[in-house]
């Protein structure tokens, strides 16, 4: 019989595919979130004139400004009701995605 620890390496060898496979998706799944923001705030995040780009924005920033939103704690005619529809962790991943993205 093999020691416990043989099964134990075995089963990580063989599920270690699978979470790196779940991350691909995930990043995939903000991506999608964030394609949702390109009506008004452009494609990759970078807006045409009179409207706040998000490409380059420090993550912090944007979070608190979409909780904020989320809230009603900041005025908005859309944004509210968009910031609704995510849950706040989906919030802090688009926030990091905006803000990993190179501004023009």
């Amino acid at each position: 019989m093999k020691p416990w620890w043989v099964w134990s390496v075995t089963t990580l060898a063989l599920l270690l595919p699978i979470a790196q496979a779940s991350a691909q998706a995930d990043a995939l799944q903000v991506r999608s979130w964030a394609a949702a923001c390109a009506t008004c705030h452009g494609t990759a995040g970078v807006a045409q004139p009179g409207m706040p780009s998000l490409a380059g924005m420090p993550r912090d920033t944007l979070t608190r400004r979409l909780l904020d939103y989320k809230a009603g704690r900041q005025p908005a005619t859309l944004m509210h009701q968009l910031a609704r529809a995510y849950s706040d962790a989906q919030i802090e991943q688009i926030a990091a995605y905006f803000a990993a993205l190179k501004p023009e």
